[in-house]
């Protein structure tokens, strides 16, 4: 186990979330699924407890805590595309199974985690800073999932 890793609670499918983003995302990948020694207030003996796994690189633990604690976007992941196609990949993936769209290109998978969808061009384009920021920002503010084509128009002017 990394000595830093990101705790994400989930009612009760740590397992199917990360198996779902295993698939999904390059250099991800389920690495242990830990079962109860014995039973907890949310659960038996033998049912998932802690599902090890990384997320495009960045190790994690799922937890299936139960439901008392919900997500919200003050967490979330964020992945970086280099193109239109990637965006719409990631994109369709994550709202196309179950979760929904946000504003900004921000989503939310089905169980309630919030992704960032971010184009490199996008970032680029809010670092230079000026004008193209400004008008990159604006057109930003008007998508849900970010169209790089409309970015790169706004960001000439």
């Amino acid at each position: 186990m990394a000595k830093n890793t990101i705790c994400v609670w989930y009612d009760k499918d740590a397992e199917a979330a990360a198996r779902f983003y295993a698939a999904t995302f390059p250099d991800s990948t389920v690495d242990a699924v830990i079962r109860a020694p014995g039973d907890y207030p949310e659960g038996k003996q033998g049912d998932v407890l802690v599902v090890e796994f990384t997320v495009a690189g960045i190790p994690c633990i799922g937890l299936n805590g139960g439901p008392a604690i919900k997500h919200n976007e003050a967490f979330s992941f964020q992945i970086a595309t280099d193109d239109q196609e990637e965006t719409d990949r990631y994109w369709n993936a994550i709202v196309g199974n179950g979760g929904q769209e946000s504003e900004c290109g921000w989503c939310k998978d089905k169980w309630g985690v919030s992704w960032q969808i971010t184009p490199r061009l996008l970032s680029e384009a809010l670092s230079a800073g000026g004008g193209q920021a400004k008008r990159a920002f604006d057109a930003m503010m008007t998508m849900r999932k970010i169209d790089i084509a409309a970015i790169e128009a706004a960001r000439r002017g």
